[in-house]
């Protein structure tokens, strides 16, 4: 039996791994070798681009009126916290195995095929969802823009709403041709970026310098508001943890805080997608964890400066909803600033979607390379040396989906999947550093096993506090994908001695 077995791999059945030096061997075959381009610059560029998104813009404002008040920038430090805690468990397997798939790799070299192949499931779901959701936020800024000109499109044109179905045709369009920028070469995409970046940064950067001078103290008080039952949900629309143990997240107040958390999470989305271009990177031992760390470092500090800015301007119950920031600066008669709120987050949001984009695309083509998805959709472009047909399907699935699909109530599903991930992350540190602790690690996570445990139930306690009826569609996609894995994968992978054919 042994002797049949892949030289790569190490055990038997569902939970044989595929050891770091095959990944990496793996990754030098020509026909499926990633050109090695970005720095530690283009990393770091990549995180700061793909986590400031609507989360800076819209969420600030939300969990203030609704759970947290002035505290909010208490509650994005609490959900940086968590962040930081998986970023440290990312920044270690990126160095150890610097091979595109992020947490799909990690996990195949620790956990093994079967836990591999239901963490990349959950990743291309994330992932794709997770772009299609911001394609069309990015579609609803500029159509706004577009009406102030006098330039609005149809409402056929404009996407499924208020249960009228329509198609999204700037989301749509957006998709294409982010997908194509991907194809030409991950260089352009990062350049592409770093100009997105620049603008997003500098219109988020004179919210707070502008905005700090519009602040009355008056509004601080309470800074922490007094508590008050949340009204909770009914059956599935109720957070899990109150259908398991009864109990009802509180909103303001110290528990008010943590709620928010759950909440301000969705912003901090994006930092684990720098591991996926690890294979990318010409020096990844060293700068892909710059980059996961140096990211969220950067965006935490914007999003507490900008949680204060906000709720010094206007008081806290007085926020709106779809707009809080440039609402409040119109409050302060400002509508200037408000405009060029609203435009930083239409461009902000482009660079959001292409980074989903690829790492979606990077996850997908490890997992054809390894023979649990079609082999063809792991050969790389002989001109730009990237996954051209993975990310042709995906990009064409994805404008589909953005198109004609009105999912904001599924964006909860991107936090449930990329939360999944960060567990399985931290277990596979503990794991690998037990199976192979002679393994070179340029980047060490502190204090193991302590720390990836409390990353663990950090985790864990931000999933209970969503929807029941969001773990539910989490539990149909990963039924699903089992299936998939069982009726093809397990039987191409490579490990199993099939799968080495185009």
């Amino acid at each position: 039996m042994s002797t049949q077995q892949d030289p790569g791999s190490a055990g038997n059945g569902w939970f044989r791994t595929k050891n770091v030096e095959q990944s990496i061997r793996d990754t030098e075959e020509p026909e499926f070798q990633l050109r090695k381009t970005l720095s530690a610059l283009d990393l770091t560029v990549f995180g700061v681009g793909v986590i400031i998104g609507t989360g800076i813009f819209v969420l600030t404002g939300v969990v203030a009126r609704d759970n947290a008040g002035p505290a909010t920038a208490i509650a994005f430090v609490v959900s940086g916290i968590v962040c930081g805690l998986a970023a440290l468990c990312y920044a270690e397997f990126a160095s150890t195995v610097p091979v595109a798939g992020s947490a799909y790799t990690f996990s195949y070299a620790s956990l093994g095929e079967l836990p591999a192949w239901i963490i990349g499931w959950d990743l291309v779901l994330e992932l794709a969802l997770g772009c299609a959701v911001v394609a069309v936020g990015w579609s609803g800024y500029v159509r706004s823009l577009l009406e102030t000109a006098g330039a609005g499109l149809p409402d056929f044109l404009s996407g499924t709403h208020d249960g009228k179905f329509g198609f999204d045709l700037l989301a749509f369009l957006l998709v294409l041709v982010l997908t194509c920028v991907l194809i030409v070469g991950v260089k352009l995409s990062s350049r592409v970026t770093t100009v997105i970046v620049a603008v997003k940064v500098t219109v988020v950067l004179l919210v707070i310098i502008v905005g700090a001078f519009l602040i009355n103290g008056a509004n601080y008080t309470p800074f922490i508001p007094p508590s008050k039952p949340s009204p909770g949900g009914n059956g599935l629309t109720a957070p899990l943890i109150q259908l398991i143990f009864g109990f009802t997240p509180a909103n303001f107040g110290v528990m008010g805080i943590f709620t928010a958390a759950a909440v301000v999470f969705f912003a901090f989305i994006g930092f684990d997608i720098v591991a996926t271009a690890a294979e990318e990177t010409r020096d990844p031992q060293r700068d892909v964890p710059r980059g996961i760390l140096g990211s969220l470092f950067i965006c935490t500090v914007l999003y507490v400066a900008v949680s204060i800015v906000v709720t010094g301007m206007q008081h806290y119950s007085e926020l709106s909803v779809d707009a809080p920031l440039a609402d409040a600066f119109k409050a302060a008669g400002h509508p200037f600033w408000a405009g060029l709120i609203s435009f930083g987050a239409a461009v902000g949001l482009t660079s959001v979607s292409m980074i989903l984009l690829l790492g979606q695309t990077r996850v997908f083509f490890a997992m054809s390379r390894d023979g649990l998805l079609p082999r063809t959709f792991s050969h790389v472009h002989p001109r730009f040396g990237t996954p051209y047909r993975s990310t042709i399907l995906l990009g064409l699935i994805v404008a589909v989906v953005a198109g004609f699909t009105s999912i904001s109530e599924l964006a909860e599903l991107v936090n449930i999947g990329t939360l999944f991930a960060f567990v399985v992350v931290a277990l596979g540190v503990i794991l690998l550093r037990r199976q192979r602790p002679d393994l070179p690690r340029a980047f060490r996570t502190p204090l193991v096993p302590y720390l990836p445990v409390v990353s663990v139930l950090a985790s864990l306690w931000l999933m209970l506090n969503l929807p029941s009826e969001t773990w539910l569609r989490f539990g149909i996609w990963m039924v699903v994908g089992i299936v998939v894995y069982f009726a093809y994968g397990r039987g191409h992978s490579r490990l199993s001695g099939y799968g080495d054919s185009a």
